[in-house]
């Protein structure tokens, strides 16, 4: 066959050259943008980009990102810091970075973001405006109501273990044994009381396990560890 008629020979098209007629015939359709296997494959709709032939970024440098996460609890601190304190605020922010990358992953970034962003809001909320013995740090101090570390710990925890590791009940356990660590770490530093604690990681647990269905197809609550 020339090369012009090779050309000519399109799969599941209808030959436009008589020596196409065999090889389109035996050749499986393509799926084209609007049929049901294209959106069957749709990021959207899809968990996860990891099964795919040519998985994501974040699929193929997910060890790097778990790597990069762990390094942030062994970056320099003041000679008096405490390792476990040191933990509990890498953790702070590691969890909610490992989410972060998981939801762009997912095409849920936006989201996760308003998510985020409400839940940020509500703490700040209620450490400015309680102003009640349950607000007072164990110094004395007040505006401790409820734990931020916490509730952005539990927040990261929740939304891997129920969207990104729902078929990973261990790494999802993992994730939420590190948000409790940072809770256990802020009594620990002596900054929280456990109501404190405990009110933070509600509030961190129920933005993470939730779904607004923001850019998908419906909200929804999960927060994983299906064993």
């Amino acid at each position: 066959m020339s090369a012009a008629a090779g050309q000519r020979c399109t799969a599941g098209v209808r030959a436009v050259h008589p020596r196409c007629t065999r090889i389109t015939l035996e050749t499986p359709a393509i799926a084209g943008p609007g049929s049901p296997e294209a959106r069957t494959r749709s990021p959207r709709n899809a968990r996860s980009r990891c099964a795919h032939p040519r998985p994501s970024p974040f699929c193929k440098y997910s060890g790097t990102l778990a790597a990069a996460v762990a390094f942030l609890g062994l970056l320099p601190a003041p000679a008096s810091a405490d390792p476990f304190e040191q933990f509990g605020t890498a953790m702070k922010y590691g969890l909610p970075l490992a989410a972060a990358a998981c939801a762009a992953d997912q095409d849920r970034l936006e989201d996760f973001a308003v998510r985020g962003l409400l839940q940020t809001a509500l703490v700040w909320a209620m450490k400015e405006y309680i102003d009640a013995p349950i607000a007072r740090r164990p110094s004395g101090e007040g505006k401790g109501f409820p734990s931020g570390h916490t509730a952005m710990a539990f927040f990261g925890a929740a939304d891997l273990s129920g969207k990104c590791f729902e078929d990973k009940p261990l790494a999802g356990a993992a994730a939420y044994g590190a948000a409790g660590l940072t809770g256990w770490s802020r009594l620990h530093a002596g900054e929280h009381t456990p109501q404190q604690v405990w009110t933070g990681a509600l509030i961190g647990i129920s933005f993470g396990a939730a779904s607004f269905g923001i850019g998908s197809e419906g909200a929804s609550l999960s927060i994983g560890l299906r064993f």
